[in-house]
């Protein structure tokens, strides 16, 4: 199976506007699309960053545009898509709108000669994330899912323990993202969280799942609101992800079990990272004698091992503003973003492969990576 590359390739680096060129960072100006849950977001870290220049904001209802825009009085208001795309000065687009209308945006942007960041997930299907990907590879453009996950701390610091072997072998990875809510109109919960856990898991282990399976229901509404999924990797690694709107309590907590050591990662947690010393070893059939007659005496061969328990220090960096500076780089450098276009479709290929588990339920998503997007 092909190990999963990102962050290797390298593009022409891309002309700013005249605007953006004639500023005194040359800073990338941006109108954000959507300023709904998590656009007003994007437009702050976009308005406080460095490598970014908040151009406009856009939205067909005017009470957020008069909201944000007593916020931030210097950015554009328009309910105009077309409008904002018209400015020549405007680099790039932001995509902060429901799932189903992320590539007819987007779409509309690449056309119009802009870079494109796409709020997770890339799009609604595999085909349309590929015509996305096809055009923006036809155009030079910068295509960028917004994984934000991709840009934490305490996950790239798990990432430096598996890369660094540390963890030893790992055997499986545990995954629970619960809380009361948010519930989504458009879409199931495996399709609003699963992209944040999917992604990881790619970033972690450098390697496509061969097979997901799930099961999962709809509790309230008719979207599915609680699912379990789990993905089978050919090194052996297995991964468990929970996945629900309708819990208690919140909850975002990962375990990583390795042959060496294990890792708890705690979102919600103060201390997110704890890595423990830990492990159960066989001592080998070498060491049982012929009076080991039977199950009762096989507790004997295996040593437990109880070490230190240490939690690293991790920055508060905010990933959010970490993703959209790697945005601006990739523009203004040429350099694939860490969240690719390539890993988004692969996101969207494990979301339709637990689809098509729920929907056949004796038959496993199998998954074909080695159809590419040059080969659809």
């Amino acid at each position: 199976m092909a190990a999963l590359k990102q962050a290797q390739g390298r593009m022409e680096p891309h002309t700013l506007s005249a605007k953006g060129r004639g500023t005194e960072e040359g800073r990338v100006r941006i109108g954000v699309v959507g300023l709904g849950y998590w656009g007003p977001n994007l437009l702050r870290v976009i308005s406080e960053s460095a490598a970014a220049e908040a151009a406009w904001m856009c939205d067909l209802r005017p009470d957020l545009l008069d909201d944000l825009g007593r916020r931030f009085p210097a950015v554009r208001q328009t309910q105009d898509l077309d409008e904002m795309l018209d400015d020549e000065s405007v680099d790039a687009v932001v995509v902060a709108t429901p799932v189903t209308t992320h590539h007819r945006l987007a779409m509309r942007a690449l056309s119009a000669g802009k870079h494109v960041f796409v709020e997770k997930p890339l799009a609604c299907s595999s085909d349309l994330a590929i015509n996305l990907i096809r055009t923006a590879d036809q155009r030079s453009l910068v295509l960028m899912p917004g994984h934000t996950f991709l840009y934490s701390p305490p996950v790239n610091r798990i990432r430096e323990l598996i890369r660094a072997g540390e963890l030893g072998d790992i055997y499986f990875v545990s995954m629970s993202r619960v809380n009361l809510g948010l519930y989504q109109s458009d879409v199931s919960v495996i399709w609003d969280l699963g992209p944040h856990d999917f992604s990881i898991l790619l970033y972690w282990l450098d390697e496509h799942p061969s097979q997901v399976i799930s099961t999962g229901r709809a509790c309230i509404d008719k979207n599915e609101d609680v699912a379990f999924i789990t993905c089978e990797f050919d090194s052996g690694t297995i991964a468990h992800i929970e996945l629900s709107w309708l819990a208690p309590s919140k909850l975002r907590r990962t375990t990583v079990v390795g042959s060496k050591k294990m890792v708890v990662y705690d979102d919600c947690s103060n201390e997110p990272v704890r890595v423990y010393d830990a492990g159960v070893m066989s001592r080998g059939p070498e060491s049982r004698g012929p009076e080991s007659r039977g199950p009762e005496s096989f507790g004997e061969y295996l040593k437990y091992r109880t070490g230190d328990i240490v939690s690293p220090h991790i920055e508060g960096s905010e990933p959010i503003a970490i993703q959209m500076d790697d945005f601006c780089r990739a523009i203004r450098t040429g350099t694939t973003p860490i969240s690719s276009a390539r890993l988004g479709l692969d996101v969207v290929r494990m979301i339709e492969a637990a689809g098509r588990s729920r929907t056949h339920i004796s038959e496993p998503g199998f998954l074909e990576w080695s159809a590419g997007v040059a080969d659809r």
